[in-house]
């Protein structure tokens, strides 16, 4: 947390994904921090600690986002960590995201409404 706001770290290479997110996260009230590739996504997360992460799963490499988990993973982390896929609904039916140590799947084009409930659902109703 961060002057007592929830801090979620977004890491997409879609600079377009990353404004709305911070768009909508700022004025649900969390602080935003950002990363357009999984070497950057992985300084700011120590950097700033969040309490959750929104990663992509194809970025600048198809599996960047799945070695990007591995890596946080590695250095620590217990947030909850959500992946940000074009093909999410599809893949949550086909894939174990506890295996790749997921908390869920967002589907995008993101969902204002959507992202706020499983945000709010991830930090125990928390906003």
């Amino acid at each position: 947390m961060q002057d007592g706001k929830h801090v979620i770290l977004c890491v997409d290479d879609d600079d377009d994904i990353l404004f709305v997110m911070q768009q909508i996260l700022e004025a649900n009230g969390f602080v935003f921090s950002g990363a357009s590739n999984g070497e950057e996504g992985l300084k700011v997360f120590k950097d700033t600690d969040p309490d959750l992460i929104f990663v992509d799963l194809m970025m600048e490499e198809v599996d960047a986002g799945a070695s990007l988990v591995k890596e946080l993973k590695l250095a620590g982390n217990s947030a909850p960590v959500l992946m940000l896929s074009s093909v999410g609904d599809s893949m949550a039916q086909t894939v174990d995201t506890s295996e790749l140590g997921l908390s869920g799947i967002l589907q995008k084009p993101i969902q204002s409404e959507q992202l706020l409930t499983l945000i709010k659902s991830k930090l125990g109703g928390a906003a």
